[in-house]
């Protein structure tokens, strides 16, 4: 279990000032100017010691990420855009990073952009998000006037931070749709190569990295890659900001040790499942794009990337949506589905008639008037979907689907079977041979 002393976001609650004065009290900040003076190489190296690796989703090593861009500036500017557009299923960490501890994500902007040579940032917020919002853009004007950063700020880097408010597309949340819209484009991926780090923002070099990733990146440096690489298991380090929800008894958001196991994480901060542990029936462990896990195999799990994926599932966002047993899985997954659907861009023929496609069976077999075959069926399409689009959507959309029929095929067979029943006494012994 994490102690309050090695907490990086101590006012995640809004107990506290979340202004400039606050913010310096609990330690942003602090050393700033020393750590931009160190340089790009050395706040790289520090951040990949550190074994941080991205909180948006993928997890793919945060420092590493950083070492793509190009080492010298030409005619082309650097850029660092923050993903704020939170809009996963499930996932609500940094609304309250924004809210609460908005000058920690400034000032982790200013150091990441120093580590890549940028000048400017962009914080693409969520269209929904308009307290956080506020909250940033004050923030912001604090900053600004306090000379921490603009053109000849006290840290010795000139850099300009910029707030852009999307529109609440959920498609907007991938890295190259994000780029498109803050162009002022049509929010849709772009085929990939050319990747961000070579042709990005207006087609110069760009970075795209998660709220929580950036804001604690000045802590990890103040208190050294050692002190974050000591907590959780090798590869998986750091602390992390989990968002729980569903069938417990207290639902809330908590920063904790990675690694911590679920059952822990559950009993300390949630007050355990509704209705004990023996009700419990399945979790979806990293926000809705990743496959459920059932109760027998996340119990003792470590939430953690690689323990989740060998699960055949993901820590992802860390946003934990607890089931119980009164739930009805297949309709469940079926209005996650429908969630999917909706948010396809339509850009891909898999994403956008696969997506449609799954709902309309899943809808089906909530009732049990789809056929046995169909769960194959459903099975096969999701694969066809998996895999074969510009984006990762089709892989969040399919994903649940097969989670579903992993691990609770049984339950969907046997509300078919009940709806079959009693219509083959009705209409004969053909259809019971159905």
């Amino acid at each position: 279990m994490l102690q309050d002393k090695d907490r990086i976001f101590t006012n995640l609650y809004g107990t506290q000032d979340p202004g400039l004065e606050g913010a310096k009290a609990r330690g942003a900040w602090h050393l700033t100017r020393e750590m931009l003076a160190q340089g790009p190489d050395w706040l790289c190296n520090q951040v990949k010691e550190s074994g941080l690796r991205g909180r948006g989703g993928a997890g793919f090593p945060t420092g590493l990420k950083w070492t793509f861009m190009p080492k010298s500036v030409g005619e082309r500017p650097h850029y660092l855009v923050v993903n704020a557009d939170e809009s996963e299923p499930g996932t609500c960490k940094d609304r309250e990073i924004m809210r609460h501890d908005p000058h920690l994500l400034i000032e982790g902007c200013m150091v990441a952009s120093r580590a890549m040579r940028a000048h400017a940032c962009y914080v693409y917020l969520r269209g929904e998000y308009i307290a956080e919002r506020e909250a940033l853009e004050k923030a912001v004007k604090e900053a600004y006037e306090a000379k921490l950063i603009g053109k000849d700020n006290v840290n010795g880097w000139d850099f300009d931070l910029y707030v852009h408010h999307g529109a609440g597309a959920y498609i907007c949340g991938e890295e190259t749709a994000l780029l498109e819209s803050l162009e002022g484009k049509k929010g849709q991926p772009r085929l990939k190569p050319p990747f961000p780090a070579n042709a990005g923002l207006y087609g110069c070099p760009t970075t795209v990295n998660n709220v929580e990733s950036i804001a604690v990146v000045p802590t990890i440096l103040r208190r050294g890659a050692s002190w974050f690489a000591g907590f959780g298991r090798p590869n998986n380090t750091g602390t992390k900001l989990f968002c729980i929800s569903g069938h417990v008894n207290a639902p809330c958001n908590v920063e904790e040790e990675m690694s911590i196991t679920f059952k822990d994480l559950i009993d300390i901060h949630c007050g355990g499942i509704r209705g004990g542990w023996d009700n419990l029936k399945a979790v979806i462990p990293g926000g809705s794009s990743v496959p459920m896990v059932p109760a027998e195999q996340i119990i003792d799990a470590h939430m953690d990337f690689d323990t989740l994926r060998d699960l055949q599932s993901g820590l992802g966002t860390a946003a934990v949506i607890v089931m119980d047993k009164s739930t009805d899985l297949i309709h469940a997954i079926a209005r996650i589905a429908y969630f999917y659907k909706h948010e396809s861009c339509g850009q891909c023929t898999p994403c956008r008639e696969g997506t449609g496609w799954m709902w309309r069976v899943l809808e089906q077999m909530v009732k049990g008037e789809a056929h046995h075959a169909d769960i194959d069926k459903l099975l096969d399409v999701s694969k066809q979907v998996e895999g074969h689009t510009i984006c990762a959507l089709g892989d969040a959309a399919a994903w649940p689907v097969q989670g579903l029929i992993r691990h609770f095929r049984h339950e969907i067979e046997d509300r078919i079977t009940q709806y079959r029943a009693p219509r083959a006494l009705v209409q004969g012994h053909t259809v019971a041979a159905e």
